[in-house]
């Protein structure tokens, strides 16, 4: 039978510590027998897990004799790793076992070096301190999870069911898995990534710079056929300058800027309003609503019906 581990640490983030074993205990095989046999693991005798304290039944030797060990996030995920906590995980490693993260556990499986020069995911509120404190890491925020094979990182809260149950298909089918999804009250595949629940906020404008009046213009101006002439003849300069200063002071182009800001108002028109989606397309600026769907699915990662539909306000209409 598959041997999952959980490793439990000190302030691991009881949501995370139960999706898996929940989602992995309940799992069957076609004739009824469990799939999983599942372990809580931990580096101490006693885990503090914030609302309440557990006593993990086996140690950090467990780990070696798991299939699967699952990474549990921690509330501080910028907290020390215990050296035999990262000795561990790289010699279950080295010995086939399969390594997998929830959430901020990414910053666990970082730790060890593991990750060193691969794609991998937390949740997106993490995701710029993942890739300053490990920067051999590629880390992509807009996704659920990351499949690298033996290594898989997830990203925050229900994304770790969308892990465990992409384990659970990996190891036994897409009729297990789905038998698990059902159970888990989940559909096998969620539309989109993890972008779409990102807060897309305004693009910076940078206070006291040279281009704040010229920022501020564009987000007045932001439904208007806006050319690259047109915001260089309006900030007094040449496009090539224009462009120069775009990058150094907000790190995009201005055309970037213009269409992310586009974005962010039909996001917010898509929440609070019931108007069209080619309305919307064409009151933030886009002037085809084909134009306009295909990089609303870029930025956000789903289709903007599909965001209405998840993220409309109660209130609208």
């Amino acid at each position: 039978m598959h041997t999952v581990a959980v490793l439990a640490l000190d302030k691991v983030v009881p949501f995370d510590l139960s999706t898996p074993i929940e989602v992995f205990n309940r799992t069957r095989l076609p004739d009824g027998r469990p799939a999983y046999r599942v372990r809580i693991c931990g580096a101490t005798p006693t885990v503090d897990a914030g609302a309440f304290s557990l006593r993990p039944p086996f140690g950090l030797e467990a780990l070696a004799g798991a299939d699967t060990i699952v990474l549990p996030g921690c509330t501080d995920p910028a907290a020390p790793i215990p050296d035999e906590v990262r000795t561990a995980l790289r010699q279950a490693f080295a010995g086939g076992t399969r390594i997998a993260s929830i959430c901020a556990g990414a910053f666990i499986l970082a730790a060890t070096g593991l990750l060193d020069g691969l794609r991998a995911t937390t949740h997106w509120l993490a995701a710029g301190l993942l890739a300053e404190r490990y920067p051999a890491i590629d880390v992509d925020p807009d996704v659920l999870y990351v499949d690298n094979g033996q290594l898989l990182t997830s990203a925050g809260a229900a994304a770790g069911l969308d892990l465990c149950l992409h384990l659970i298909r990996r190891d036994h089918g897409s009729a297990v898995a789905a038998d698990a999804a059902r159970l888990s009250v989940m559909p096998l595949e969620r539309e989109g990534g993890q972008a779409q629940f990102v807060i897309h906020d305004q693009p910076p404008t940078p206070r006291g710079s040279i281009l704040e009046p010229v920022l501020r213009w564009m987000q007045e101006n932001a439904a208007a056929d806006l050319t690259l002439d047109d915001i260089a003849a309006h900030a007094g300069m040449s496009t090539r300058t224009l462009n120069r200063r775009f990058r150094e002071q907000t790190g995009t182009t201005p055309l970037q800027w213009l269409l992310r800001n586009r974005v962010r108002q039909a996001q917010y028109l898509l929440e609070a309003t019931d108007h069209p989606v080619d309305r919307i397309a064409a009151k933030v600026g886009f002037g085809s609503p084909t134009t306009f769907r295909d990089r609303f699915k870029r930025i956000v990662g789903t289709s903007p019906h599909t965001y209405r539909a998840a993220f409309q306000k109660a209130t609208a209409g």
